[in-house]
């Protein structure tokens, strides 16, 4: 096993109210899952591979809840990675090289049945994790628009934390509300739903804690 490690900051959008009942082991509110994932790779490696400053995205639909499986997805890999870059960042995002169920990748990739060819694309992406803004474009194919959760009383700010001492994904994340678009080769429209800013640093074993 090759070993990796990926520091960045991550802007997700899936198809849940805001809070997201799969991140306290529910049920997803819609009955099914919907979601955009987007990172920004601060410092990264695979081997030898230097993966930093790479942007990367996915789109994902299941039917009903992720453990069930039966799950769609694409993944989007920034068109300025070389060929060993490409190769490196699909492994991980595929679960490979990974300890099994270690990453929020890893968890993933076991409930996809179609994965699509991945795409490599113009990629730009900002975020500002205690802001709960951010931006993601993967060509034409992918955005995703975060922005704090406002207030439907007086359109104020709320800021809102979710806290996973033992999760796969992240320890801290704020939340946010974002609207996503895919196009092709999946298509993915959400508006105004849950969003999820967060730190993320992750290896071939799973969360780097302290």
């Amino acid at each position: 096993m090759t070993y990796w490690r990926l520091t960045g900051r991550e802007l997700v959008n899936c198809s849940c109210d805001y809070g997201c009942n799969c991140q306290f082991g529910g049920l997803p509110d819609k009955g099914h899952c919907h979601a955009a994932f987007s990172m920004v790779i601060d410092s990264g490696k695979h081997g030898d591979t230097d993966l930093s400053g790479l942007h990367i995205g996915a789109v994902f639909k299941w039917p009903g809840p992720i453990h069930e499986g039966r799950g769609e997805a694409a993944a989007f890999v920034d068109e300025r990675a070389s060929d060993a870059q490409r190769e490196a960042l699909l492994k991980i995002m595929t679960g490979q090289d990974t300890d099994p169920f270690a990453t929020v990748f890893a968890v993933f990739a076991t409930t996809i049945e179609r994965m699509h060819e991945p795409q490599f694309v113009p990629a730009d992406m900002t975020v500002d994790i205690d802001g709960r803004r951010g931006k993601s474009v993967f060509g034409d194919q992918l955005e995703i628009t975060g922005e704090p959760i406002r207030s439907p009383v007086d359109g104020r700010e709320i800021r809102a934390r979710i806290d996973l001492p033992d999760g796969f994904e992240y320890t801290l994340a704020e939340i946010g509300s974002a609207s996503s678009e895919a196009s092709r080769p999946m298509e993915l429209r959400l508006a105004n739903s849950y969003a999820q800013f967060a730190h993320i640093d992750l290896d071939s074993h799973g969360i780097v804690r302290a």
